[in-house]
């Protein structure tokens, strides 16, 4: 038995209602109370009938009730307001609680399925489940899901603000940073963001090639000798700028080249990100100022140097084509980068336009495609827009694959009682 299945039985009111204590008093749960996701009681503010006395207080649910004894729970003030001890096993008689013992008192058949949950090889457990969930429900779910992903995004927006001295530009640039490197070097761009901070980048954006140095630099691909003129100019660009702000220089053992596209390679995205931070500098007040998806999506139209136009990777020259930023790549630096940030700002300010305007944004944009929402789409599920993509992806990485099946209302939903 696992002591989170108790809480989805005491939460959902699946346990039976002919409940009685150790000593023998009915029990009857008027209000199940709160679920505590921190420390203390797992449940606060219950209102529980025990015999003839009605108590509120807050619940403590454990698989053994020695396991009160083993928290350490009997020397603990916050557990002083306890009425009720739930538990499977009720192997030990010395707490003076009332304790219900729960063995018995539920239908099987959900733990059986529960488990089966647990143990499923299928890509997500529910797999052959989902077809029969209603449509409001699945959609109400993933509102409710894109909201929770949300509000991570917004935690993580105001740890790093903290750390920037609420510098909004700079947070700004290092999300921006995070989401040019793609999934693969997404660490590397960002730890690149942390050892070339925009303050310094600020002082040289009059001057394209040592920005573009610097970035280079910084990340490591300057570190050889050189046929081409330009990346010989970088290198010594670099050897200056190094020296003046004291720049460190990563291992570029950090990128990752391996099965990525030669459009996707580091290298130009670091050249595109480069002319993004010269061109469109101050980057969050200039992003403030946008309305719609198209001035957005304008924004990030930015040309990159021309040694680029004609080569991958230094020394490599390869056919010209043009280097700026695709549609995809864009929307994907909107919806991870642009939108938590602006969302952020608004929580911020209290701006509710510029949170709904952020918002509207995921509302009207094609969804993403990538092995995640292809295979939800082979499960039966349809997306209209990146709102629900990002509910999707938030559901299988912090649902899905964790098993967090009990928190998941496709499990409540699903015809399995």
């Amino acid at each position: 038995m696992k002591e989170e299945f108790l809480y989805y039985l005491w939460e959902n009111r699946l346990l039976s209602k002919n409940l009685v204590t150790s000593d023998g008093d009915p029990v009857c749960v008027i209000a199940v109370g709160n679920r505590n996701y921190d420390s203390g009681p797992d449940f606060l503010d219950a209102r529980i009938r025990i015999g003839h006395t009605l108590w509120v207080g807050h619940v403590e649910i454990h698989v053994n009730a020695s396991d009160w004894f083993r928290h350490g729970h009997q020397d603990d003030e916050a557990y002083k307001n306890v009425i009720l001890h739930v538990v499977y096993h009720n192997d030990d008689k010395r707490l003076s609680l009332p304790t219900v013992e729960v063995s018995g008192k539920f239908d099987w058949g959900i733990y059986e399925k529960y488990e089966g949950f647990l143990k499923s090889r299928l890509w997500v457990p529910c797999e052959k489940l989902i077809a029969e969930i209603q449509q409001f429900t699945w959609l109400s779910w993933l509102e409710r899901i894109v909201v929770e992903r949300l509000e991570a995004e917004v935690k993580d927006v105001f740890a790093k603000l903290a750390v920037n001295n609420y510098d909004w530009e700079e947070t700004m640039y290092q999300r921006l940073m995070r989401y040019s490197g793609l999934k693969v070097n997404n660490e590397a761009f960002e730890r690149l963001s942390k050892i070339l901070p925009l303050r310094i980048l600020r002082k040289h954006v009059d001057n394209a090639v040592q920005i573009e140095a610097m970035f280079f630099g910084c990340a490591g691909f300057l570190e050889q000798d050189f046929v081409d003129g330009y990346p010989v100019l970088l290198q010594r660009e670099y050897k200056i700028l190094k020296s003046k702000f004291n720049l460190v220089t990563m291992p570029m053992a950090y990128w990752k080249f391996l099965r990525l596209r030669p459009p996707n390679f580091p290298t130009i995205r670091l050249a595109q990100t480069a002319s993004l931070v010269r061109c469109r500098e101050p980057v969050f007040s200039k992003l403030l100022e946008l309305k719609d998806l198209s001035s957005f999506r304008q924004f990030f139209n930015v040309e990159v140097n021309e040694y680029w136009r004609t080569h991958y990777l230094f020394d490599k020259p390869s056919k010209e084509s043009n280097k700026s930023l695709g549609t995809t790549a864009v929307d994907s630096l909107i919806i991870n980068a642009v939108v938590p940030a602006l969302f952020s700002y608004g929580i911020y300010r209290d701006n509710q336009e510029l949170k709904n305007r952020s918002l509207g944004l995921l509302d009207i944009m094609e969804p993403e495609d990538n092995l995640v929402i292809r295979q939800f789409g082979k499960m039966g599920v349809n997306v209209e827009n990146a709102q629900q993509t990002q509910a999707l992806l938030h559901l299988y990485n912090n649902y899905c694959k964790k098993r967090k099946c009990l928190k998941c209302r496709i499990f409540t939903a699903s015809k399995i009682f």
